[in-house]
């Protein structure tokens, strides 16, 4: 299903200059995300308005012209592939904080806003926006709600769909509906707002956000442990829930992932750990001194190998640094990384861990898991040599075990990421068939055409 060049031609003539690009660069360098498929569309839209988002909605809901809506591209899951050409509608210049209220506790946002300058310019004003997807540099606002990002600190503070308090939204005939308020709470009819948190474009397009904020806290501290094994950061993890603390974030990280990150960092403190926790307590500084103190007794035990503990933002920050590291770290390996984003009830952690052990030995696929642990969302990397005969094969069914597992557990087969193209083939099962019926019969109510985002999970 592609646009006629003429009728593209056409749209140009009603947008702005510029906001309509046919070019082969600007085409192809909207072709894919951080996953492995790509398909160029006919066209890039690049609105700067609401208006401009509405005009390009019932030009193509008028005409059948798939749109695929798209971020900043970072995506891992293929969500914003234009599989079937038309038109991938980039928000990219969408990118105003048109607000930010110390008094309601709110910001207005576009979707182009980067995740990281909101939370720069809120905490620059003594507020906090709590949700910090890894990708958080680069990855917008309006791509954090299409997927419901997550991020180390959702163990305290929630997903992103905590935060969501209204949102502007273009339907896919044009329609602009303004959705929620900008109070903390609205129990006004059906809470729609939510319902757009997580559709990864498929309902329709976000052009405006009103988030919740919180009071920046004025302390942070992290402690970083390293362990002999696993199951000894396994037990330390228990142990920390079972002394009454909630952290603010709560990362665990296995052998493979540590030994790529020693040799990318060289640090040597990473030298024979097999097993890593980095918690984060946040709160008053005298609080979090006195916690960060009993903190770091709870979590040794006979197989801790080292114990290193940052205060203030500063110091926190730079420890953090080794967790942003662990994924260049997988990439230096040379081998292709298929990212998992499984999640599991807590209770079933350290089943995770094994399972993923055993797997690497009956599948002879190295297997990496770091994430986190606080909330049982554990990034699974089946590591691939697509050189080699049959490892495509045998990473299909690594992942087909892998996912059947953790639905087995009560687990899903995505925490943050999405459904997009890399997870439809298991869709079916983390899905049953009532659950599928309603996903679209809400889909052709909102998108009678199916214009939105064609050729993924649901149609």
């Amino acid at each position: 299903m592609t646009a006629p060049a003429a009728r593209l031609r056409s749209l140009a003539r009603e947008l702005s200059a510029g906001e309509l690009r046919l070019d082969e660069a600007t085409r192809a360098a909207h072709a894919g995300d951080k996953w492995f498929a790509r398909h160029e569309p006919d066209a890039v839209a690049l609105p700067r308005t609401t208006a401009s988002v509405a005009r390009i909605l019932r030009f193509a809901h008028a005409h059948r012209i798939p749109i695929t809506p798209r971020g900043a591209g970072h995506g891992y899951v293929g969500g914003c592939v234009p599989v079937q050409g038309g038109i991938a509608l980039s928000l990219a210049r969408l990118r105003r904080i048109k607000e930010i209220h110390t008094g309601d506790f709110v910001a207005v946002v576009q979707p182009g806003v980067p995740t990281q300058a909101l939370q720069d310019a809120v905490e620059a004003r003594g507020l906090f926006y709590p949700p910090d997807p890894a990708s958080r540099a680069d990855s917008t606002i309006g791509g954090n709600i299409a997927t419901n990002a997550g991020g180390p600190r959702c163990l305290k503070y929630g997903v992103t769909r905590d935060y969501v308090l209204g949102l502007e939204v273009v339907l896919a005939d044009g329609t602009v509906a303004r959705l929620g308020s900008r109070t903390h709470k609205n129990k006004s009819g059906f809470e729609l707002a939510r319902l757009f948190v997580g559709s990864e474009g498929l309902l329709g397009v976000i052009t405006e956000a009103t988030l919740k904020l919180l009071p920046l806290p004025p302390a942070r501290a992290c402690l970083c442990v390293g362990y002999r094994s696993m199951a000894a950061a396994a037990r330390a993890l228990r142990d920390i829930f079972a002394a009454g603390f909630l952290p603010c974030a709560l990362e665990i990280a296995d052998k493979f992932t540590l030994a790529a990150a020693q040799r990318r960092t060289g640090s040597r403190r990473l030298a024979g750990c097999e097993g890593l926790l980095i918690v984060e307590l946040d709160g008053q500084p005298a609080s979090v001194r006195a916690e960060l103190r009993r903190l770091a007794a709870v979590a040794r035990n006979a197989e801790t190998r080292f114990v290193q503990r940052a205060f203030g933002a500063d110091e926190c920050e730079r420890l953090w640094q080794i967790r942003r590291e662990f994924s260049y770290a997988l990439r230096d390996t040379g081998l292709t990384k298929l990212n998992e984003d499984v999640a599991v009830p807590r209770s079933r952690l350290e089943d995770l861990f094994q399972f993923a052990e055993d797997l690497q030995a009956r599948s002879g696929l190295p297997i990496a898991c770091f994430g986190h642990a606080g909330d049982g969302n554990i990034h699974v990397n089946v590591m691939v040599d697509l050189a080699q005969p049959g490892a495509k094969e045998r990473s299909q069914r690594a992942l087909d075990a892998l996912f059947r597992q953790v639905l087995a557990w009560g687990g899903v087969v995505t925490g943050e990421h999405g459904i997009g193209l890399a997870k439809q083939r298991w869709w079916p099962l983390a899905a049953d068939s009532a659950v599928r019926s309603l996903h679209r019969q809400i889909k052709h109510a909102l998108d009678p055409r199916g214009i939105l985002n064609p050729g993924k999970f649901v149609s």
